[in-house]
């Protein structure tokens, strides 16, 4: 069974238990014992089948089980055994007898509801608490446990006439607080929790380890281009704006130059490029991030840690060299939940100098504008007319914030490059989905075959929108090329393509290695009480930077305790797939920027860190990330002048 499966499962068995208890205490109450011990035994076997799923769990990873283990298990156990010693024998007792009056003693309902109070605390620290289960969370939910015991204990006590059965029900209820007050004693001591992250780089003259600062604004890019190479100039204007649709709907926008999705820049391998963005209306403000490109740390465009954002009447100049060829994209970082959803981003597009001449090159970003799916500007079918035999190469980039699934049918092709980087020795597809990340993007690459022209080639979004067709001409489809795509099996990238050596793998020595696992809770992150999406416990800005050297060969775990998909992002480092669930990818190398991490994943990825600077490490989608899920890689060193929003 799978580890998301499990945790449900697991989380069902909980509640179950809960209820059980619950009804036991509650029939009891009501004085129908022989309901109450039928509920009775199956809320101990079910405490006992929650012991059962909570091992079963343990097996992928003590992540998944930690508050479980420390906290939530312990006390459901005590709970269990003390209500089996104290209220099972008057239970049956009163069953024997036939006495229902002796079923309502609080000798036995307080045990039972005790018990339930006691089943109901995991799932509520699991998902109200989160991870970890620290020592003062234990005790304030172990106290919250306590508290309602006594309550039931007075309310129940208060309907019985004589006191001679509160004594065995008092003595148990004190020998289960005693016994429960040690068991937080065994969970996780509480982790520190820096103030404003920001604030944390804001230092002047001096790093942290008493070397030389270097402040983030010295990490620019450079003014010439690389040996014949030439210079590519671009300026882009954001502003809001009415946008109409290619079905003629009209929507409100925020824009670069009046467009969605705003301009396309193209530039060759070695061209520099220079963006002058302007912002002429946008209150919120406006930057630019190079989404998957290694530009340098100045340029990376997040306010409040490499610039301030762009607000109306200013403008910004980014200068980077385009030294890596491929397929990427470029958004807003301030308020980029809202910025980008309303509009502004674009796409990237880079060429090998020694590119061999092509038949059809298209880029194609999928977005969502107020639920309906939009390739381009275009909320219908696209139709680009080609002949038989044509070269053609597909460059999807997924903008929105969660996954998209894409098929393509009438020709099989090859997946020939995800994220900006070519795969070694991809193979020929073809009735196959292919799930891609938020903020992700793949290049599928075929040549058009001779076929009828009534059958283009058509690719689809989700398996029901028909996101374009190819072909001599535009043809209905009739069902003959594309068939229900929704059974198609989606395709594993982690064992597509050919092995092919890397520069480092799962056996290199790490200078440097982190576990991120992401999750949710109630968090007090910077002043501001939300139920956030939390990585190690903490939400953005109260979540320590990650710290590393020039060179330093750094691991990161990225687990996912949670029931929602993060796509992860590191700005200005391509990681090294090591492994997924424990298992090493056998095609080809992969080199990504953003990784989908399902419910109940685990990521090993590795990375060089040879882009110094300060850097952003966050959850793309982008909802996530306003709500706590970011944090920051920082060099050793590196400080800036900036503070403020992390521009989620």
């Amino acid at each position: 069974m799978t580890t998301d499966r499990l945790m449900v499962l697991d989380l069902l068995v909980a509640v179950v238990t809960a209820a059980l208890w619950a009804g036991a205490g509650v029939t009891a109450a009501a004085r129908r014992p022989r309901a109450a011990a039928v509920l009775f035994a199956g809320a101990v076997a079910a405490s006992l089948a929650r012991a059962w799923s909570v091992i079963a769990l343990a097996g992928a990873g003590w992540w998944f089980v930690q508050e479980k283990v420390t906290f939530a298990l312990p006390l459901l156990l005590v709970a269990t055994v003390a209500a089996a010693a104290v209220a099972g024998p008057r239970l049956l007792s009163a069953v024997r007898r036939g006495r229902p009056g002796d079923a309502g003693a609080p000798a036995v309902v307080v045990p039972l509801l005790a018990a339930a109070y006691a089943g109901a605390a995991g799932p509520i620290q699991t998902f109200l608490l989160g991870y970890p289960a620290t020592v003062s969370r234990s005790l304030i939910l172990l106290a919250v446990v306590a508290a309602a015991v006594l309550v039931t204990w007075r309310a129940v006590a208060a309907r019985v006439p004589r006191p001679r059965t509160l004594t065995g029900a008092t003595t148990g209820v004190a020998l289960l607080g005693v016994v429960l007050a040690v068991v937080p004693s065994g969970s996780l001591p509480d982790q520190g929790r820096p103030g404003d992250v920001a604030a944390a780089h804001q230092m002047s003259g001096m790093d942290m380890t008493g070397g030389p600062a270097r402040p983030v604004t010295g990490f620019r890019g450079p003014t010439t281009p690389a040996p014949g190479g030439r210079v590519r100039d671009f300026t882009l204007t954001a502003r809001t704006a009415t946008v109409t649709l290619s079905s003629g709907r009209r929507i409100s926008a925020w824009t670069f130059d009046g467009r969605v999705p705003g301009p396309p820049l193209t530039a060759v391998q070695g061209d520099l490029i220079e963006v002058r963005l302007r912002n002429a209306d946008i209150a919120q403000g406006v930057t630019l991030h190079w989404h998957g490109y290694d530009v340098p740390s100045g340029e990376d465009g997040v306010p409040g840690l490499t610039q301030d954002a762009v607000m109306p009447g200013q403008e910004f100049v980014y200068r980077f060299r385009a030294d890596q060829a491929g397929t990427f994209w470029y958004h807003t970082h301030e308020v980029s939940n809202l910025g980008v959803r309303m509009g502004l981003y674009g796409t990237l597009v880079v060429a090998p100098r020694a590119a061999p001449a092509s038949g059809v090159d298209l880029t194609l970003p999928v977005h969502t504008f107020a639920g309906s799916t939009v390739v381009g500007d275009a909320d219908r079918p696209l139709f680009h007319q080609v002949a038989p035999g044509t070269t053609v190469r597909l460059r999807l980039i997924n903008t929105d914030n969660t996954p998209h699934r894409f098929t393509l049918a009438g020709t099989p092709y090859r997946l020939v490059a995800v994220d900006g980087a070519d795969l070694n020795g991809p193979g020929e597809l073809s009735r196959t989905g292919l799930r891609l990340p938020a903020g992700g993007r793949y290049d599928l690459a075929f040549t058009t075959p001779p076929g009828q022209p009534g059958q283009p080639v058509v690719l689809r979004v989700d398996d029901r929108t028909v996101a374009l067709r190819l072909g001599e001409r535009d043809a209905p489809d009739d069902g003959t090329v594309t068939t229900d795509t929704t059974a198609w099996p989606e395709l594993d990238i982690t064992r597509y393509g050919t092995p092919a050596p890397t520069p480092f793998s799962s056996g290199s020595r790490f200078d440097r290695r982190f576990t991120l696992v992401l999750d949710r809770g109630v968090s007090l992150a910077g002043g501001r009480l939300l139920y956030a999406y939390t990585v190690n416990g903490g939400a953005f800005p109260d979540i320590p930077p990650l710290s590393v050297a020039d060179g330093d060969l750094v691991r990161f775990t990225v687990v996912n305790r949670g029931n929602e998909t993060h796509p992860w992002h590191l700005h200005g480092h391509r990681v090294l797939v090591l492994s997924r669930n424990g298992r090493a990818p056998t095609g080809a190398p992969l080199w990504l920027d953003t990784f989908d991490v399902r419910p109940g994943e685990v990521w090993e990825v590795a990375f060089r860190a040879d882009n110094p600077g300060l850097w952003m490490n966050h959850c793309h989608n982008l909802s996530h990330a306003d709500q706590g899920m970011v944090l920051h890689l920082e060099y050793e060193g590196v400080t800036t002048p900036f503070h403020g929003a992390h521009g989620g």
